[in-house]
């Protein structure tokens, strides 16, 4: 389902609801080493402690919307969450992904992976994000209407 066939369900007022939310839960979870950036190191953190994981972005931009590898590893690692209970997002937008995380996506010089985006919630830890819920209430609504790995489309800024 593209973001044009989601309008129809949803009002543009709550994509950007769900947009400004998730710009919310990176911006926040970052600070407190929430993040891991990157299809293989997602991966490795999946595999090490999946209960961790509340939320996985797969990120694409235009120019690598046939990578064929990517969308394998994207495979793979939807099923994983679902599997998991884990909620999924695809996002249209890695500039923006990068911008939003405050240039995170940079390492030196050279520009880091960030097709892929976990935000875990370690189990000792005290933060709790409304942000977070309508993300997650937003994922489970979407698998509702069988649309399982909801498309966000982030505009630039």
């Amino acid at each position: 389902m593209t973001f044009e066939e989601l309008n129809g369900y949803y009002s543009i007022e709550r994509m950007e609801s769900v947009i400004k939310a998730l710009e919310e839960v990176l911006r926040s979870a970052l600070p407190q080493g929430c993040i891991t950036v990157g299809v293989y190191e997602a991966a490795k953190s999946l595999n090490v402690d999946p209960d961790n994981a509340v939320l996985c972005i797969l990120a694409t931009d235009d120019e690598n919307v046939k990578d064929v590898a990517l969308e394998i590893h994207f495979t793979l690692i939807q099923a994983f969450c679902c599997e998991n209970d884990i909620s999924i997002l695809r996002v249209n937008n890695t500039r923006r992904l990068a911008r939003i995380l405050g240039g995170a996506g940079m390492h030196g010089s050279e520009q880091m992976d960030l097709h892929c985006i976990l935000v875990t919630v370690p189990h000792a830890s005290t933060w709790k994000s409304p942000a977070l819920g309508r993300v997650s209430r937003f994922c489970r609504e979407s698998r509702c209407m069988d649309q399982w790995v909801p498309i966000i489309n982030l505009p630039e800024r």
